[in-house]
């Protein structure tokens, strides 16, 4: 994967650990030549991010969308910065840029572009990885929904399965890297391309 997008809080939390896993995140992006895509903020989480690729000699690209592009939010050192006009076309523009998805800790917004990323892959849209990176157990509690929501008929095991999920970066981009899309049913497909 040349790009991933990475989606995160705006803001730190309250556990160190959440922004250790940024860092080493970036510090692995870096290392790796893999290039970040993000939501293009300076602070907390996003910065955190956003500064360890960077002081690795790694690409950064913010996508940002103009009602957020402000000095207390943009980040103003990065490789690239994209603005938008919409939420929207954020999303889409991020979608264009990479080659895959992982979720770190953060609240609506990371999990809104987490399950849009998943989404689009349940549809056949795309086929890319999508993944979590499940540090101090933040998704537990998201992924026994995903299995209520199997035990109950509103989701299928294997669109489930397209979610990847570990505590361990290496492990992570391992699944990531060795991942291949569920085969979508013809009803889905026609549904997609309409």
């Amino acid at each position: 994967m040349k790009r991933i997008a990475v989606f995160c809080g705006s803001s730190i939390g309250f556990n160190n650990q959440y922004a250790d896993a940024a860092k080493n995140l970036g510090i692995y992006m870096a290392k790796n030549n893999i290039g970040l895509v993000y939501g293009g903020g300076k602070i907390d989480m996003m910065g955190v991010l956003a500064d360890a690729v960077l002081k690795h000699k790694g690409e950064v690209i913010g996508v940002i969308p103009h009602l957020l592009r402000h000095k207390e939010v943009a980040h103003t050192t990065i490789t690239e910065m994209i603005v938008t006009k919409k939420m929207s076309k954020r999303k889409v523009k991020i979608s264009r840029l990479v080659d895959g998805y992982i979720a770190l800790a953060g609240g609506f917004g990371t999990l809104d572009e987490l399950f849009e990323a998943l989404t689009l892959g349940q549809l056949g849209i795309e086929t890319k990885p999508v993944g979590i990176l499940n540090t101090n157990g933040y998704f537990d509690h998201s992924l026994q929904q995903l299995e209520v929501m199997v035990k109950e008929g509103f989701l299928k095991q294997n669109n489930k399965d397209m979610l990847l999920v570990s505590d361990a970066i290496d492990e992570l981009m391992y699944k990531m890297n060795h991942y291949t899309a569920p085969k979508m049913s013809k009803v889905v497909n026609t549904v997609a391309s309409k």
